[in-house]
């Protein structure tokens, strides 16, 4: 129960809030002789697509290269009781050879702390494994139906309006695939989780995000060889020097019939 306020004057309502709660991600490598288990990231995030989320935030880091990586992601049952359905355990195949610096490194950098726009960029180059392909000539009239589309989507949106959504698009401009989470860089992990788990094409779909184009939007969005990204709301200078590096499309102030492309691949 609220305090709604209109003209000053106050009353009893009631009001829908988004969930946001803890979700730990643990990594299991190694030979099946000789198992590692780390803890590699806690983030706060809307429950739900947990598995989804844990494998995208693994392929945006650039720890695996495809979902055939991972043997199985799974919901962690010893632990505490209220840490249960919060902690899920992703098991990598086990002849892959992780290396703990590895992981380290790489959050360093996504957590652009202290780190330098150049040093920035070129770290993310080592991440990027797969060339993007060239968009073309961006149609205004199909990306400017895109965020209707979108938000016409948004479940959980219409119900509380405190969430983030990103959403897969293809060339035609058909919905593909749109997920929602209070965190912006989990909505696009869950969104890129999925599509690896379907095996949709990234490599020929757009994604668009309901927030700003920040530079760890678009390293992920790099990393998974998505050729053109669109955001409802401003890119910042690092990410615009990323996307015209890598060849990424990027469109931002997408609102009603305007926006700007910041990075174009034509």
């Amino acid at each position: 129960m609220i305090k709604r306020l209109e003209s000053g004057v106050p009353e009893p309502a009631e009001d829908l809030l988004v969930t946001e709660e803890p979700l730990e991600i643990r990594l299991r490598h190694g030979p099946l002789e000789h198992r590692d288990e780390v803890r590699l990231s806690v983030t706060m995030r809307t429950p739900g697509n947990d598995h989804e989320l844990a494998l995208g935030f693994l392929f945006t880091e650039g720890l695996i290269t495809a979902a055939s990586d991972v043997v199985r992601v799974v919901h962690c049952e010893e632990v505490k009781p209220r840490e249960r359905g919060h902690v899920v355990r992703v098991e990598l195949r086990p002849e892959m050879v992780m290396d703990p610096d590895r992981w380290q490194r790489n959050f360093y950098v996504t957590s652009s702390c202290g780190v330098c726009g150049k040093s920035s960029i070129e770290a993310v180059h080592v991440l990027c494994q797969r060339r993007i392909a060239p968009w073309g000539a961006v149609d205004p009239p199909m990306i400017t139906a895109l965020p209707e589309r979108m938000r016409s989507a948004q479940i959980l949106f219409k119900h509380t309006g405190g969430i983030h959504a990103a959403a897969l698009f293809d060339r035609a401009g058909q919905l593909l695939l749109l997920r929602e989470d209070v965190g912006r860089h989990n909505a696009v992990d869950k969104l890129i989780g999925a599509a690896l788990a379907a095996s949709l094409p990234l490599w020929d779909a757009m994604l668009l995000v309901s927030g700003r184009a920040g530079f760890e939007l678009v390293q992920k969005c790099v990393v998974a060889a998505i050729p053109l990204m669109a955001a409802v709301g401003a890119p910042s200078s690092l990410a615009v020097d990323l996307a015209r590096q890598q060849g990424l499309t990027l469109v931002g102030f997408l609102r009603g019939d305007r926006f700007n492309i910041y990075a174009d691949n034509a």
